[in-house]
């Protein structure tokens, strides 16, 4: 069976509400990871998060990295809000990966999180508020 790695930055992360949607379709937990410093992060309504490759202005992402069966990827795209998609992440560490993206209208109006370094970050933040 074909795999591919994914990256995942909110949601779909080890413990968080929609992992299991990862666990359904077959997914491996490879390692966590960081995106190059060229992103920024929003909360979307504290939900979940969005994230959006910038030019300048970005930051390093914390997120995590999966080997998911390549006919799982549509299942999980489906299953994932309006407004996220699939697009090529930048690592660290040079290389890319697919990974989960936030379509820039999606984030207009929402709280920017990029100085959290990630979800898990953030949302740990508004449990000590």
């Amino acid at each position: 069976m074909n795999q591919v790695q994914l990256a995942v930055n909110g949601t779909l992360m080890r413990g968080l509400a929609l992992n299991r949607n990862l666990i359904q379709i077959g997914a491996t937990f490879l390692r966590e990871a960081q995106t190059a410093p060229c992103y920024r992060l929003w909360s979307i309504r504290d939900i979940y998060p969005g994230m959006v490759r910038v030019r300048q202005g970005g930051s390093t992402i914390a997120l995590e990295l999966w080997e998911i069966p390549a006919l799982g990827l549509s299942q999980l795209l489906l299953q994932e809000p309006p407004g996220l998609s699939v697009g090529r992440i930048l690592l660290s560490d040079g290389t890319e990966v697919l990974g989960i993206l936030a379509e820039p209208y999606l984030c207009e109006g929402q709280v920017e999180i990029t100085a959290w370094g990630g979800w898990r970050a953030y949302i740990g933040s508004l449990t000590k508020s």
